[in-house]
Order: C-alpha cells, then structure tokens, then sequence
C-alpha cells in the first residue's frame, strides 16, 4: 500500500505511546445540516489536550459509525493541525480506523496514517457477529493481518456493546501481543477488570516481545475511569475514557496520583478519594452515552450539541437530570479545583 504522508513512515515524526488517560474526542455537527463543526472539534482537541490528554478521533464516542471515510480523514487531520497549533508537536493522535471488512479496515488505516494519525485503535465489526463472536480463528487472523500490514502501530479495541456482543478473551488478547509486534495495545471498554489484570501481567513478563516500532509499547487500558488506581496496582497502564471530556485535568491528576501511590503508599488516600468521585461520575454520566456527554460539554463549554441522525438526542428533563445529578456536580467541582479555575 501507499507510504504514509507522502513520504516514507521512516521520515514520520516520532510521538511515543505513553501510559496515561487518552479522550476519545466527540464528533461535533452544525445544528441545521449536521455538517462537521471543526472549529468546535479542534477547540475540544486544544482544551483536552493542553490538561494532558491525548485525543483518540473517530472511535465510538466521535460517532465513527455516523461519518463518512472521507469526514474521518477531515477529522484526523483537524485533530493534527489542533495539537500542533497548541505546540504540542509530540502529542501523539490516535485514530479508529475499524470498517466493515479487513480490506476497507486496512485502506482507512492508511489513509488515517496518510492523514496523521501515530496509531490506529481497531474494532472488529459486529454485523457479521453470529458467525465471528464464536471464531478465535477468524478474530485472531482480521488482528493479525491488519497490524501486519498496517503503516503505523495499532491497538486492539474490545467493546462487546459496540461489536455484536463480539468479546475477546484474555487469552486470544495475549496471544496477539505476543505474536504480532505491530500490536501496540488494547482498549477494554468490556469493563472486564480480571481480563485487565490477567493481560497487564503477561505483557510486563521479562520474556514479552519487543514491539516493532520501539515507542510505541504495549499498552492495557481500560474503558473507563472508575479502576485508574487498582489498575495501577495491576500493571495497567491509563485508560481511554469519554469522561476525559468532561474532567480532563481531574484524571489527569488522579491517574498521577496513582502512579505516586505504587511507589509511596502515602499518596493513595488522596488517590483514592478522587478515585471515588471520579467512579462515581463515570457511573452515572456512562448513563447518558454520547448524547449526555454532549450535553455536559455544552453546559461547561458551550459546544456539544445533538448526536448524528438516528442516534436520538437527550430528553430535556434527563439532560438536566443529569447535570443536577450530585455525582455530575462532584466531578465538576473536583475539575475546577483541579484546572486551579476555583480555590479547592
């Protein structure tokens, strides 16, 4: 396939993959003709990233579903040209590059990596689920062809709601890590906490692999906020979460706090407490999905607006439900307390 940037990947700038929390950016749409609102996207990038998250574009919260090959390449390069405006030339990009068949899972790769993206997260497509769900074969053999000829490193994403149900085990996840070097991670939004640990163990073994591209590690995330601190403590390494959107600096400094408190158990109460909060937060606004968080974002932010037709948008009586909710109202202090925007 094509070199990437019309150049060769040799001459791509190098952006490490590091542990930490990573946002998967929403897909902003103009109110009359549901067109792209770049300006608001590239706004979302700069704001999340400059609190120290780096962005994950079109993955399930940009609704990569609802946009066209051609919108997700605009939104890579938007995403590109957001970081590097802000300074952040070594922010690393990742792109959901996940179609419904290989072939187009591997043409949208390249054109992600042509587009920007350091590394491509993939999801295996649910529509053929009834036959895939059951196949290890097939499963392993659709990750194994895809980082194998891929340009740039890519990540596993397992989400069963957003799949057909499809769920990869444990042991499947870590046989692709230790035979596919172009395998740089996995995103577990399964919310398997023993599948997380089991996985962190193997990967941190002295008889692990080296990666094909030496900055871009193994990586075990999870789905979501409320196991930061235990997942520490496991071997995990940060997770992919949607409340980045809304509390960036707020995990930020949790996910720091619980790396201190592996090494000097004196910081954990206070990990630990943020680590509730923020649990409970990500609890009550995962309710809401793509819509709720919108709908956050344009009460803090005013950008957000109404998810792509036919995802409906959020009732008017939940909407403020949910951001009345005391576990909403909690992590939004703690944001504001964290960002220095008000005095803790």
């Amino acid at each position: 396939m094509a070199a990437v940037n019309g150049n060769s990947s040799a001459h791509r700038r190098i952006r490490p993959l590091k542990a930490g929390v990573y946002a998967p950016i929403p897909t902003f749409f103009l109110p009359d003709n549901e067109d792209l609102d770049v300006p608001a996207f590239e706004a979302h990038v700069t704001r999340t990233a400059t609190a120290g998250i780096a962005p994950v574009v079109a993955g399930s919260m940009g609704e990569a579903l609802h946009l066209s090959r051609a919108e997700r390449v605009k939104l890579i390069q938007a995403g590109r040209k957001a970081l590097d405006s802000a300074g952040l030339l070594d922010l690393p990009l990742i792109a959901g590059t996940g179609a419904g068949s290989t072939r187009e899972t591997l043409e949208l790769t390249n054109e992600a990596a042509a587009a920007g993206a350091d590394y491509a997260l993939v999801i295996a497509s649910g529509y053929f689920a009834g036959v895939l769900a059951g196949n290890k074969a097939a499963l392993k053999a659709f990750w194994t062809e895809v980082s194998e000829k891929s340009p740039i490193p890519v990540m596993i994403y397992n989400y069963p709601g957003a799949s057909g149900g499809i769920d990869l085990d444990s042991d499947l996840i870590t046989e692709l890590a230790f035979e596919c070097p172009n395998i740089c991670g996995v995103k577990l939004t399964c919310g398997n906490v023993g599948k997380l640990t089991r996985i962190a163990d193997a990967v941190s073994s002295p008889d692990f692999p080296p990666r094909k591209n030496v900055h871009a590690p193994f990586l075990v995330l999870g789905g979501f906020t409320d196991f930061i601190t235990p997942s520490t403590f496991s071997k995990a390494h940060g997770a992919i979460t949607g409340l980045a959107n809304v509390a960036p600096h707020a995990i930020v400094k949790l996910f720091e706090l619980s790396v201190a408190a592996s090494k000097d158990l004196t910081t954990l109460p206070e990990a630990q407490r943020l680590q509730g909060i923020i649990a409970r937060a990500d609890y009550t606004i995962a309710k809401g999905s793509i819509a709720g968080t919108k709908v956050l974002l344009e009460k803090l932010y005013g950008y957000g607006g109404l998810p792509r037709k036919p995802l409906p948008p959020m009732e008017a009586s939940a909407a403020k439900a949910l951001w009345e909710h005391p576990h909403t109202q909690d992590v939004v202090k703690l944001e504001r307390e964290s960002s220095g925007k008000v005095a803790p």
